[in-house]
């Protein structure tokens, strides 16, 4: 309901949750975009938190975020904010640079105490100061009354001033004009052991949105556009989330049962928690001591005839190189998962980058190939963790999957679709009691050897980390020999190139200027060329998943441009990688290591820099 208010229609709207550790950014933004999604809202969103466990209270480095873009087309988190909700000083101070003139900022007057506010950098309070003057501000004793209204329903003190985070949320579901029961249906499922809880929860969320149906500083309520999806099943859901229901529907479709062996790290942890919960569906997952344990159990269960998997982020990726090289060595197919974050060494564990990139294309001792492909959206580690698996079993070689932070963390609508839409995952397995069964005789088309799984009648064969003799696999030091096999293991995987779609161009085929983009850059980088394009500039976009091998047309799409700009989280990493494969051609870069992803902005501008 609307009230008196009158109604403003918005295409889209970037709301970020920002407060200390503890006081449940995290879950007003999930709830609020869980929300926006049943509404029938498009979403992008973007959780942002410190890697402290718990970080000093007050102070900017403890400052934990959640930004959500909802309206009818949300490709990416957005820019700027049009609502900051800044639980203390110093959430606002690290936020405000984020938040578009005239936005507004919602804030807890109960917490600029003199205190907190030196602990955030002040030397003035900012609400007296004059210094938000170009911003609707809402400031209330946020914190008084949802304490009240939680204590006199039996909360104590303390546990009743952990609730200013839904009075907030009540407060931005009136804003919006967003009804109250899809949000109250998810706390009930949240707290379905504590009811109590969900009913405070609740009660103090409709004193917030009561409070902000008062305010006058409301003069309108905003309408956000719905998007416009085709009929199917969705639901909001996170890269790491897709990226196992990925290796499930992988593991349904080629009929090899899937094992997953990993050790926790950020910001991977969650696919192994996910994928946990499907021993119904034949998924086996160990939590492994460390991480080269994680990936000496999986190449084992591939050995033993499973879709076998390893997840991890940077450090972790560094420590698997050996086992590897294992992997590659004996030909079994190996997914593993790297969730990129920022570094060298742990780095900036709960920011992301793509600097990993030259870790998985060379990053192991010897002529070691692997397959390589990347993920561009929380919905897109869907698709590619099942083409990760199909690459993986059907050349019998290890596939790395390259995501990110940003986009394992973050989370968009999805379809789901149906696993017999997918495509075929035919391993190489090899029949029982075979006559000419040789254990490296390889496909003549692809150069795949077949998989002798353990069991198999007539099947013996000796496997490895030494090197084999070329179709019969004995143990071999002849240099001829381990020339040959070198070649006939970097041919497999030159040879799916063969097989895999065509690199394809967003605009015209020739021109002044390509964009060359690959991983989660995607949003950015064609959003910003939208935006240029209508102001009459021909820019064209290539945006590559597939990386080790490229695409066989990779040479003829580069060559229809003057300049080609790459740009990417890192300090030019997939440029150097082309200039290493297709050197005729020059290439500018465009990169950016803060640990954050590209703003529409900066790509516009280094566009108009360039033409």
């Amino acid at each position: 309901m609307s009230g008196n208010k009158k109604i403003l229609n918005k295409e889209s709207v970037v709301i970020k949750f920002a407060g200390d550790c503890g006081d449940g950014m995290q879950l007003s933004g999930t709830i609020f975009s869980e929300s926006a999604a049943l509404m029938g809202n498009d979403i992008a969103t973007f959780p942002d938190y410190p890697a402290e466990i718990r970080a000093p209270h007050n102070t900017i480095a403890g400052v934990s975020g959640y930004q959500v873009h909802v309206g009818k087309e949300t490709r990416i988190i957005g820019d700027e904010c049009d609502v900051l909700v800044a639980m203390n000083p110093a959430s606002l101070k690290a936020n405000l640079k984020w938040v578009k003139k005239g936005g507004l900022i919602i804030t807890d007057e109960d917490s600029y105490n003199e205190k907190a506010l030196e602990k955030a950098g002040y030397t003035s309070n900012p609400l007296e100061d004059d210094s938000l003057s170009s911003y609707r501000v809402i400031q209330a004793k946020i914190t008084t009354m949802a304490s009240e209204t939680a204590k006199a329903l039996g909360l104590a003190p303390k546990s009743a001033a952990q609730t200013k985070n839904m009075f907030c949320l009540g407060m931005i579901y009136a804003i919006f004009d967003y009804q109250l029961e899809t949000p109250f249906n998810l706390l009930d499922k949240k707290f379905k052991t504590k009811p109590q809880i969900a009913d405070v929860n609740k009660k103090v969320m409709q004193e917030g949105y009561a409070f902000a149906e008062n305010l006058e500083l409301i003069e309108s309520k905003v309408h956000i556009a719905q998007v416009e999806l085709p009929k199917g099943r969705y639901r909001n859901i996170t890269g790491n989330i897709a990226t196992a229901w990925g290796l499930l529907a992988a593991s349904e479709r080629s009929g090899h049962k899937l094992f997953l062996g990993s050790y926790p790290i950020t910001p991977a942890t969650d696919i192994l928690i996910e994928l946990a919960k499907y021993k119904s569906l034949g998924a086996k997952v160990f939590q492994a001591e460390d991480e080269i344990a994680g990936i000496c159990s999986a190449i084992g269960a591939s050995f033993a005839g499973a879709l076998a998997c390893t997840t991890t982020s940077g450090p972790g990726l560094s420590l698997k190189t050996e086992a590897l090289g294992l992997a590659v060595m004996t030909e079994l197919p190996l997914v593993v998962v790297d969730v990129q974050r920022g570094g060298p060494s742990t780095g900036l564990p709960t920011k992301s980058e793509q600097a990993d990139l030259n870790m998985a294309l060379f990053g192991r001792n010897g002529e070691g190939p692997c397959i390589v492909i990347a993920a561009s959206s929380p919905g897109d580690c869907f698709y590619q963790a099942y083409n990760a698996a199909k690459y993986a079993m059907e050349t019998m070689t290890p596939c790395i999957l390259l995501t990110d932070g940003n986009i394992g963390q973050g989370s968009e609508l999805f379809r789901i679709p149906k696993v017999a839409d997918l495509p075929d995952i035919k391993p190489p397995v090899a029949k029982p009691n075979d006559p000419d069964f040789k254990p490296y005789r390889r496909d003549p088309e692809t150069y795949v050897r077949q998989w002798a799984i353990p069991g198999m009648e007539g099947l013996r064969h000796r496997i490895g980390g030494l090197e084999k003799t070329d179709i019969f696999g004995a143990v071999s030091t002849d240099p001829l020999n381990h020339a040959k096999m070198v070649e006939n293991r970097s041919q497999k995987v030159q040879r799916l190139a063969n097989r895999l779609p065509l690199q394809t161009v967003d605009g015209e085929k020739e021109g002044d200027l390509l964009l060359v983009s690959w991983g989660s850059t995607k949003g950015s980088v064609s959003t910003a060329i939208k935006e240029v394009r209508a102001n009459g500039k021909k820019v064209s976009h290539a945006h590559f998943s597939n990386i080790m091998p490229l695409p066989k047309n990779t040479g003829e799409v580069l060559r229809g441009f003057k300049k080609i700009l790459v740009c990417e989280l890192n300090s030019g990493q997939f440029a150097n990688y082309l200039r290493m494969t297709h050197p005729q051609y020059q290439y500018l870069q465009y990169n950016k290591i803060q640990g954050l992803p590209f703003t529409v902005q900066e790509i516009v501008n280094q566009i108009n820099n360039l033409i």
